[in-house]
């Protein structure tokens, strides 16, 4: 990023931003006011992603060279253009944000939010998710490619059960395979579904793939994480910044866009990328109506 003089409270999308120079990435001079300009310029890119959808947010008030916390619940906090919605947990009702346009998302940033992670189910109808993710978590001895063959192998098995899956980076060494479906069955039942996925590719190559969560002993496997499908648990949203050093962005890509890692997705590099693509690599997400057959999970369990 070339350097900003500085300036007063500069707006972005209708949202004021305090402190604009404040480092958020200070290995890249990345500053607060960047990290507003750079969602208000992927808006249209990473509202469907995110809008209607409840957050957990993992806050930076200070950038990386300060502590971060997960934010769950927002209470009164953050600005107006924000919604809060109520959501009855298990033994108390949580208030969680919504951002339901771009000014939501720089309202994000402006409240020093470094990671927007989202629920697998709309606010409105949160009781029932309308998509699926398996998170591929590589251990330190594999390699890219081993991921890439990974998230390969879990879209070839959807598709044996009539079930279209798209990817993306997760802005760290993994992938996330996500998989629209109509927002019919509970949250126990899509747990149960994507257990018993991960448990099939386990059985195939336990020497490869785990679902033991334990980093022990999985070093040189794959971690096929199925529980972000569990009532509040939430994964990184498509386009947003993670909150490590050198500002990678989890990235939305085609399934032949798989050759070259993920380190080339930043937030200093999406933009152009966006600008040369011909289309869109979730072409076709949006308007996926797929359902799962209560029976698919049978027939996994028998694989």
């Amino acid at each position: 990023m070339s350097a900003r003089p500085p300036v007063d409270a500069p707006v972005v999308a209708g949202i004021r931003i305090s402190h604009p120079n404040r480092p958020i990435y200070p290995d890249l001079a990345v500053t607060k006011l960047d990290l507003a300009l750079y969602y208000d310029a992927i808006g249209q890119w990473i509202l469907p992603h995110v809008r209607g959808r409840p957050l957990t947010l993992v806050h930076c008030p200070e950038g990386l060279a300060g502590p971060c916390r997960f934010l769950k619940h927002a209470k009164a906090w953050g600005p107006t253009a924000l919604r809060r919605v109520a959501i009855r947990e298990k033994t108390k009702v949580g208030e969680y944000l919504v951002a339901d346009s771009v000014a939501g998302v720089v309202a994000l940033a402006q409240m020093g939010i470094v990671e927007i992670h989202t629920w697998n189910s709309l606010a409105d109808d949160v009781d029932r998710p309308n998509r699926l993710v398996w998170d591929l978590d590589p251990g330190p001895d594999i390699g890219w490619r081993q991921v890439v063959t990974a998230a390969r192998l879990v879209r070839r098995l959807l598709e044996t059960l009539g079930l279209h899956a798209w990817v993306k980076t997760t802005g760290g060494r993994g992938l996330h395979v996500v998989v629209p479906i109509r927002p019919s069955l509970s949250w126990d039942d899509c747990l149960s579904f994507s257990r018993a996925a991960a448990e099939a590719l386990e059985r195939s190559n336990p020497d490869r793939y785990t679902t033991a969560f334990s980093k022990r002993g999985r070093e040189a496997k794959i971690l096929i994480d199925y529980l972000r499908n569990n009532r509040t648990n939430t994964s990184i949203c498509a386009f947003s910044t993670r909150a490590r050093a050198g500002a990678h962005v989890s990235m939305p890509v085609s399934w032949n866009d798989l050759t070259q890692g993920p380190e080339r997705f930043t937030l200093e590099t999406v933009l152009a990328r966006l600008r040369r693509r011909a289309a869109d690599p979730w072409e076709g997400y949006w308007t996926t109506a797929q359902r799962v057959s209560p029976r698919s999970i049978d027939a996994l369990r028998r694989l």
